[in-house]
């Protein structure tokens, strides 16, 4: 047995070897403190994990056969398992993948301590039929917009080339301080992190009085907070941009994904998505980037 603690009835961690034949639930309960109905629903929530050799996963069915020398991990953290998901609106189910509006503040994927607030898992608890999820890309906690979620291993594998060979495309709407005169086109190639990273960027309009303007922004490339980090670093950072913008900030980051384009893996043609007027970024700036109401 092993245990790790943070904060009392907080934050707390246990690892055990298992005899085989154990039930999971009232072996970590036993080690915990934790009642057997927190750990169901921990492993609900995915902060129990599993271990065999050099295989480690997530372990929602606590019923599930168990061999001698296997382990189990519990990472229980009341504040994350406590918080709500907020939930994410469908834009259209294709049975192999499907495609989601994620808002603001909803992850991309989870941690050892929980998923049960991510896109994906959302995913997976709301289509009917259900079915699992599998991340193909990802998009920035504080951003908003589409995100593709796949449901066949080998689809997920299949989207995800296409954003390796660039054959996605990729469309961002954002706020900006600063002004860029309205149709105005700039591209900025600067490396990120070392390997190569192109935004190309164009001018939708402008608020001279507030000192903002409305871009869209297209990448050939998905580095981490390539948008983020390439207007930055030319002068005009994102709105609500805590990481790379100047304070002080009264809205959220105003960086939202509005369009997708691609090959359907599944049937050879062409798809585009786009999401409504409603949910995009506006210089008005009494409205913030928000989820569907």
């Amino acid at each position: 047995m092993s245990g790790q603690q943070d904060g009392a009835d907080r934050r707390i961690e246990y690892h055990e070897s298992l005899e085989g034949d154990a039930d999971v639930v009232q072996v970590l309960s036993d080690v915990s403190g934790l009642s057997r109905r927190r750990i169901r629903d921990a492993a609900q929530k995915g902060a129990v994990w599993w271990s065999r050799g050099k295989r480690t996963e997530r372990l929602r069915r606590t019923g599930r056969s168990i061999a001698a020398g296997d382990e189990v991990h519990l990472y229980y953290d009341s504040r994350i398992l406590e918080t709500e998901p907020t939930p994410c609106e469908l834009i259209e189910d294709l049975d192999a993948y499907s495609v989601w509006y994620k808002p603001y503040s909803v992850r991309s994927q989870g941690s050892k301590w929980g998923d049960h607030c991510t896109v994906y898992r959302w995913s997976e608890r709301h289509l009917t039929p259900e079915r699992p999820a599998f991340i193909v890309h990802r998009l920035d906690r504080a951003a908003s917009g589409l995100m593709l979620i796949a449901h066949r291993k080998g689809i997920a594998t299949q989207l995800a080339k296409l954003f390796e060979l660039r054959e996605m495309e990729k469309r961002y709407q954002a706020i900006v301080q600063g002004l860029v005169p309205v149709r105005e086109t700039r591209t900025y190639d600067a490396p990120i992190d070392g390997r190569d990273a192109i935004s190309h960027l164009s001018s939708l309009g402008v608020d001279n009085e507030r000192n903002q303007s409305m871009v869209e922004v297209r990448i050939e490339t998905g580095r981490k907070h390539q948008i983020r980090r390439h207007l930055s670093d030319n002068g005009i950072p994102v709105v609500g941009d805590r990481l790379y913008g100047i304070g002080p900030h009264t809205r959220d980051l105003q960086l939202v994904a509005v369009g997708l384009a691609f090959v359907c893996p599944v049937t050879g043609t062409s798809r585009q998505f786009t999401i409504s007027e409603k949910l995009r970024p506006t210089l008005d700036e009494g409205k913030n980037v928000a989820g569907p109401a």
